[in-house]
C-alpha cells in the first residue's frame, strides 16, 4: 500500500472518531449539567429524566435499522446524513428556551446519533481488512467510546461552570461541521446494495417499534417500578413485536436483517457478552460520579477531573498495547484478561468507604479501569469478525444496539437496586452518606456479577480463529495523526473490498 493511501485511511479513521467522540461527549456533558438545566428551564423531577431518555429511545431503537440502511444506500451517505442531523439538533438544543424544545432536540440528536454510529464499525471492517491493521483501528475506536464519557464529564463541568449549559450543545457545532467537510472528501464513496436487496418495510416497523417500547420500558423503571402495569405492558408488547420481527426475517424474501448473521458464534456471543459488560460498566461511569458528588461532596468540574485518570488509563492501554497483545495472544485471551481486571475494579468499589481518600481508595480503581482498553477493542473485533462486506453495516448497527440496550438496562437495574438499598439503610437509622455508600456497594457487587457472567459467555461461545498479526511499523498511523488519536477514530481506502479474515 502506498504511503498516500495509508495516510488517507488513518485520516478517515481520525474523522470518524472525531464524529463518534462528539456524540459520546454529548451524553456525558449533559449528565453533568442536568441540575443547572432543571433550574433554568423549570423542569419537573420526572420531566428532567426525559432530557436523557428521549435521546436513549431514539438512538437505541434506530441503530439496527440505520445499520441495514447503510448497507443498502451506502455507509458514507448514512454517516454524513447522521452527522448533519446531530449537528443541527445540537444547535436547536443550545437555543432551547423551554423543556419541550429541549426534549425534541434531544430526540433529534438521538436520531442523528443512530444514523452515524450504526455504520462506523461497518466502514472500519471494509477499510481495514488486515487483522493487524483492524486491531489498531478498533483500539482507537474503542478508546473513543470508553474514555469519551470521562472526558465529557470534565468538559461538561468546565463549560457549565465557566459559561452556561447552552455551550455543552454549541460545542458540537464546529466539530460537526469539520467532520462533515473532511469526511465528504476522505471517506470512499460506496453505492450500497440497493433498497431492493432488503426493503422490508414490515420488518423495519416491527423492529423499530419493538425497540422503542423495550427501551421505554427500561428507562421508565425509575418512575414506574418493575412491576407496574405500564412497565410490564410495554415490555410484553415489545417482546411480542421483536418475536414477530424474527419470524418475519425468517420468511421474508428480502429480509431487513438476514438471520444468517447469527450463525456466527462470535457475532452472537460478542453481542451477548457486550450487553452484560456495558450494563456493569455503565454503573462505574454513573454511580462513581454520584458517589463523588453526593458522598464526598465534589463539584461537577472536580468530579470530572477525578474520573480523568480512568480515561488516561483506558487510552494508554487501548492505543498503546491492546493491538500488540492481540497479535501475540489473540483477541479472545485479551478480552478475558480485560474482563478479569474489570471484575477487580468493581470488586474494589464494593469496599470503598464513606470517608474515602482519593489517592489511596479511588485512584487505584481509576487506573485498573484501563482493563476496558483491553476488553472493548477485543470484543469489537470478535463481534465484527463474522460479518461479510454485505452485512458489515448491519453487524455494526447490531453491535451498537446491544451497547445501547446494555447502557439503558444497567442504569435502570443498578440505580434501582442502589436506591432501594439506600432506602432500607435509612429506615434502619443509617446516616445519609453511609446509606448512599451502602446502596452503591450493592450496585457495584451486582455489576461485578454481570462481568463474571460476561466472562463465562466469552469462554463458552467466543472463538479465536487465528492469531492477529501485530501492526508493522510501516502500517502504523503517521505521527501527526497519532498525536490526534485522543480525539479521533476511523479509516479509508476506496479500493478495499475483501472480506474479514476471521469467522
Amino acid at each position: 500500500m502506498s504511503a498516500t493511501a495509508a495516510r488517507s485511511r488513518w485520516l478517515a479513521l481520525g474523522v470518524i472518531s472525531a464524529g463518534t467522540l462528539m456524540i459520546i461527549l454529548d451524553g456525558s456533558v449533559v449528565s453533568v449539567a442536568l441540575p443547572v438545566i432543571q433550574g433554568d428551564l423549570g423542569f419537573s423531577a420526572a420531566g428532567l429524566s426525559w432530557v436523557v431518555n428521549a435521546y436513549l429511545i431514539a438512538s437505541g431503537s434506530l441503530l439496527l435499522l440505520s445499520g441495514r440502511l447503510g448497507d443498502l444506500i451506502g455507509r458514507k451517505r448514512m454517516l454524513l446524513a447522521g452527522t448533519a442531523v446531530f449537528t443541527a439538533a445540537s444547535l436547536l438544543a443550545g437555543v432551547a428556551g423551554s423543556p419541550a424544545v429541549l426534549i425534541a432536540a434531544r430526540f433529534a440528536q438521538g436520531i442523528g446519533s443512530a444514523m452515524a454510529a450504526a455504520v462506523s464499525l461497518g466502514i472500519l471492517v471494509t477499510l481495514f481488512p488486515e487483522p493487524g491493521q483492524r486491531a489498531g483501528a478498533f483500539a482507537v475506536f474503542s478508546f473513543t467510546g470508553a474514555a469519551g464519557a470521562s472526558i465529557g464529564q470534565v468538559v461538561g463541568g468546565v463549560l457549565t461552570e465557566s459559561l452556561n449549559w447552552h455551550w455543552i450543545f454549541f460545542i458540537n457545532l464546529p466539530i460537526g461541521l469539520a467532520v462533515l467537510a473532511i469526511a465528504a472528501v476522505v471517506l470512499p464513496a460506496d453505492r450500497g446494495l440497493g433498497l431492493a436487496a432488503g426493503a422490508d418495510v414490515a420488518g423495519a416497523v416491527l423492529v423499530t417499534a419493538g425497540l422503542v417500547l423495550g427501551i421505554y420500558a427500561v428507562v421508565e423503571v425509575d418512575q414506574r417500578g418493575w412491576t407496574s402495569a405500564a412497565t410490564l405492558g410495554s415490555a410484553g408488547l415489545a417482546a411480542a413485536l421483536l418475536v414477530g420481527f424474527v419470524v418475519r426475517q425468517a420468511t421474508a424474501t428480502t429480509p431487513l436483517m438476514p438471520l444468517r448473521l447469527f450463525r456466527s458464534r462470535n457475532v452472537s456471543g460478542a453481542n451477548a457478552a457486550q450487553i452484560l459488560m456495558i450494563a456493569a460498566l455503565f454503573s462505574f461511569q454513573i454511580l462513581v460520579a454520584l458517589y463523588l458528588q453526593k458522598v464526598l461532596g465534589y463539584g461537577a468540574a472536580r468530579t470530572g477531573l477525578a474520573m480523568l485518570p480512568a480515561a488516561v488509563a483506558i487510552g494508554a492501554v487501548s492505543l498503546g498495547v491492546s493491538a500488540r497483545l492481540a497479535g501475540r495472544y489473540g483477541q479472545r485471551n485479551v478480552l478475558l484478561a480485560g474482563l478479569v481486571l474489570l471484575i477487580g475494579v468493581l470488586g474494589l468499589l464494593t469496599r470503598v468507604p464513606v470517608h474515602a481518600h482519593y489517592v489511596t481508595d479511588l485512584l487505584p480503581v481509576m487506573l485498573l479501569a484501563g482493563g476496558f482498553g483491553l476488553a472493548l477493542p477485543a470484543l469489537t473485533a470478535l463481534g465484527m469478525s463474522g460479518a461479510g462486506d454485505a452485512d458489515a453495516g448491519l453487524a455494526s448497527g447490531l453491535f451498537n444496539t446491544t451497547q445501547q440496550v446494555g447502557m439503558a438496562a444497567g442504569v435502570a437495574v443498578l440505580s434501582t437496586l442502589a436506591a432501594r438499598r439506600t432506602g432500607d439503610l435509612l429506615a434502619q437509622g443509617a446516616g445519609q452518606s453511609a446509606a448512599l455508600t451502602g446502596g452503591y456497594h450493592l450496585a457495584f457487587a451486582v455489576g461485578a456479577a454481570l462481568l463474571v457472567a460476561a466472562l463465562l459467555v466469552t469462554v463458552a461461545t467466543l472463538r479465536q480463529p487465528g492469531r492477529v498479526a501485530a501492526p508493522r511499523r510501516d502500517e502504523a498511523a503517521p505521527a501527526t495523526v497519532s498525536r490526534q488519536r485522543t480525539s479521533g477514530t476511523s479509516a479509508v481506502d476506496a479500493t478495499v473490498t475483501s472480506r474479514p479474515t476471521t469467522r
